[in-house]
């Protein structure tokens, strides 16, 4: 029975959605990161793009974040090009576009892959069989609001805006 117990113990801690502030990743300038650098913030990650009809999603995003980082809230912008290959660019392309179409301040991170083989181990802590959400991400901009404590909160589809009640109402509980 004790060995069952350490088993099951190991087991959880090491799950995907056990500790994601140890999930490295990097920043748009190539620079290491994780979440345990945003630690006692909210953070809504998203996988975003800049030639999808949902890109717009940007502004809102922006909105948000303009509204809520003195409140220890921060957004955390992951391009990816899963989706139809609506995020070609390179890191300067990408980062461009976005101080220029949509004046994007919020941190955006290097592109990565949601889905398939070469999921980023973020991802698969949070859309894994094991992970808090399971299920793939279905489109450009899907959110993942993470809380203070790093521990996963909830899940919002691509469609749902950033400014959509439940999305600005769960960033305001966590705060």
């Amino acid at each position: 029975m004790k060995l069952l117990c350490t088993l099951l113990a190991a087991t959880t801690l090491m799950s995907p959605a056990s500790d994601l502030s140890e999930i490295p990743f990097k920043t748009i300038k190539d620079k290491e990161t994780s979440l345990a650098d945003y630690k006692g913030k909210v953070v809504l990650i998203v996988n975003t793009a800049s030639k999808c009809g949902l890109t717009p999603q940007y502004e809102g995003l922006e909105n948000l974040y303009q509204k809520y980082q003195g409140k220890d809230f921060v957004i955390l912008g992951f391009p990816c090009n899963d989706f139809k290959g609506q995020e070609p660019g390179t890191a300067e392309e990408i980062e461009k576009f976005c101080k220029t179409k949509y004046d994007v301040s919020f941190p955006l991170m290097a592109k990565i892959h949601v889905l398939g083989e070469d999921q980023h181990p973020l991802y698969t802590a949070l859309t894994g069989p094991e992970g808090a959400f399971p299920g793939d991400v279905k489109w450009n901009f899907g959110k993942f609001l993470i809380g203070k404590d790093g521990k996963p909160i909830a899940r919002f589809e691509p469609r749902q805006t950033p400014q959509s009640k439940e999305v600005v109402d769960a960033i305001e509980k966590a705060l």
